[in-house]
């Protein structure tokens, strides 16, 4: 665990990833849009420079220094708790990702969740360490469906999360449900029964939008969006 504290702390200086209110407006629709195969290379680029693991590594060492302040400070009577989200917060799909050319194939994709062979990603973990070191509950909440549970704890212990408080699925009862108003009734729900959720960590806006956490940290993803 220190090591990676240690990694953490070694990040170049930090700048917090700004949470958008919402995605930028999409573009005039009568304008050819830049070609494809070069965003993909942009995408790689951004990969390959080692921008995209700076990038975290820069939110993940402000969210450690923020909780090694806050967590003494307590949260008078009620119950202080850590959200992460899963996938590019957590774990790391990055191989899986570029083995399709960004693209999604869900037969694929469900078979790479089943494997539960996703690397924990080293400056996030460092995060959910100093939570467990301070005794604060860690809680997931993912857009991963129910059925993905046995092989998403299996493979969150594999690599080190080796505890938690408890993991929410996103339901699939309801279709018209969106990623953004599931995580934030859960969160809702949390609050309700005592939890003071000091921080919300994840990769998408629909992770932390609408509140009911003290502060947000925002990981960079420009690979996919998740509403």
């Amino acid at each position: 665990m220190f090591k990676r504290l240690l990694c953490a702390a070694l990040a170049c200086a930090f700048v917090l990833a700004p949470l958008r209110a919402a995605d930028q407006p999409p573009p005039d629709p009568t304008i050819e849009p830049p070609n494809l195969n070069a965003h993909k290379q942009q995408l790689k680029a951004y990969i390959d420079s080692g921008g995209y693991a700076n990038g975290v590594a820069k939110v993940s060492l402000e969210a450690v220094k923020y909780l090694q302040k806050r967590i003494p400070k307590g949260a008078k009577g009620k119950k202080m708790a850590v959200v992460f989200d899963i996938d590019e917060t957590a774990l790391s799909n990055m191989s899986h990702i570029l083995e399709h050319d960004f693209g999604y194939v869900p037969k694929d994709w469900n078979a790479w969740i089943a494997a539960g062979h996703a690397p924990a990603i080293v400056p996030v973990q460092t995060i959910y360490d100093v939570a467990v070191k301070l005794k604060v509950d860690v809680i997931f909440i993912t857009g991963r469906p129910e059925t993905d549970r046995a092989s998403t704890e299996r493979n969150l212990r594999e690599v080190g999360y080796e505890t938690w408080t408890k993991i929410y699925f996103m339901p699939t009862s309801d279709v018209t449900q969106t990623m953004a108003g599931f995580k934030t009734e859960v969160r809702r729900q949390l609050t309700k029964d005592g939890y003071a959720i000091i921080a919300n960590i994840g990769d998408q806006n629909s992770d932390l939008v609408n509140g009911y956490a003290e502060r947000i940290f925002k990981l960079p993803n420009p690979f996919y969006i998740s509403r």
